[in-house]
């Protein structure tokens, strides 16, 4: 079953504001991983302002849904604004409906992120639709357990 979910973007405080989040809803982070966490890209670590950043964190909040997010780091943290700091996040139910719906919806916009797989285990791109709409669409074979 395609799922949509909110994916929340922070500027160093996406810990804070999940662990508040956690106090309200319940439940636990099925994964928290911070940027030092990733492997290097084209043989450059994460910089250390951005190590103790958050990368990804996820929430239960019910059986289908679930609210993400990460801090902004590196060449991203200058697009940060705060009100518009969100994306939409399409988790597809196979890599032909990952790629039918990234094409559908990045259709007139603008691909920041290619569908590809990622060193998460994703098939996943990112791309902002022709409305300014920021949206994510990922796969995996091998979801979490809820």
């Amino acid at each position: 079953m395609t799922t949509v979910n909110v994916y929340l973007t922070f500027n160093g405080n996406c810990l804070e504001a999940f662990n508040f989040y956690k106090s309200v809803f319940g439940g636990e982070f099925p994964y928290l991983g911070y940027y030092k966490d990733m492997p290097t890209q084209d043989g450059k670590p994460v910089a250390p302002e951005d190590a103790e950043k958050i990368m990804h964190v996820s929430l239960p909040i019910s059986q289908e849904t679930m609210l993400m997010g990460s801090d902004t780091g590196g060449e991203w943290a200058a697009s940060f604004a705060q009100g518009n700091n969100f994306s939409l996040s399409i988790s597809a139910d196979s890599k032909e409906s990952a790629d039918r719906l990234f094409n559908g919806l990045s259709a007139g916009g603008k691909v920041t992120m290619p569908m590809d797989s990622t060193f998460w285990g994703d098939y996943f791109g990112m791309f902002t639709d022709k409305f300014g709409i920021n949206w994510m669409v990922g796969f995996n074979e091998k979801p979490m357990q809820k």
